[in-house]
């Protein structure tokens, strides 16, 4: 099957086959490697990508059900010459990135979270970051970080 998307602000185009899950044709044709497959069952969050702007768990999702939209990864967030994205900066001033393996997923999904709601309670990041699991941290570092974003008077996931 032949998709046509955008990915990361660019018009791609991918041949896969019809069981090809989002994660696996990310990973393999697109060697996007900041998708992670941590459960493969969408319990972790660790695949966590932007369709359309909205979180997605990769390893759930049918590449095919991206044809005609707009997928974003981790790697899609930074700015040129390397630049961070605000949540990015914010996870690193925080210290919220531990190993990183969950830190990809626990970005985008916060990035969701931001574009949805700007001004979140701690209460409310606790509640959008629910999918998202970490095994080296009390979350306390993450919410800090997601918290700050918005306290900082950035864009608070909107186009950044």
């Amino acid at each position: 099957m032949k998709l046509s998307f955008q990915l990361n602000g660019d018009a791609v185009t991918a041949e896969v086959p019809d069981h090809t899950t989002l994660l696996e044709m990310l990973r393999d044709e697109f060697e996007l490697l900041g998708v992670k497959e941590g459960c493969g069952h969408g319990e972790c969050g660790s695949c966590t990508v932007l369709v359309d702007q909205k979180s997605v768990n990769s390893c759930l999702m049918l590449a095919a059900y991206v044809n005609g939209k707009n997928v974003q990864t981790i790697e899609g967030l930074g700015g040129a010459q390397g630049r961070l994205d605000p949540l990015q900066e914010a996870f690193v001033k925080h210290g919220a990135v531990q190993c990183g393996f969950c830190t990809p997923g626990m970005v985008m999904s916060a990035k969701a979270l931001l574009a949805e709601n700007p001004s979140p309670s701690r209460d409310e990041i606790r509640w959008g970051m629910a999918g998202n699991l970490c095994r080296c941290t009390g979350y306390v570092k993450i919410v800090d970080a997601i918290e700050s974003v918005c306290k900082g008077g950035c864009s608070c996931g909107k186009g950044s």
